[in-house]
């Protein structure tokens, strides 16, 4: 798995920061989010974006299901 560049990192975490709840842990549903909320014209960077997001919400439902 490669490292996230630093602009694909701070706009995930802007949009999941302004936009809670456009995003869930469904990469198809996020990466028409992230074209919708945002102006990025490559798809390439698009999806690197939706997967970040995706990546960072599942990871968020799995520690409350863990932590209760």
């Amino acid at each position: 798995m490669a490292i996230k560049p630093k602009y694909v990192k701070q706009l995930g975490k802007l949009l999941l920061e302004e936009y809670p709840e456009a995003f869930n842990t469904d990469f198809e549903t996020n990466k028409e989010s992230v074209e919708s909320l945002t102006n990025v014209e490559s798809k390439g960077v698009r999806n690197r974006i939706a997967g970040y997001i995706t990546r960072k919400k599942g990871s968020a439902a799995a520690q409350s299901a863990w932590y209760g």
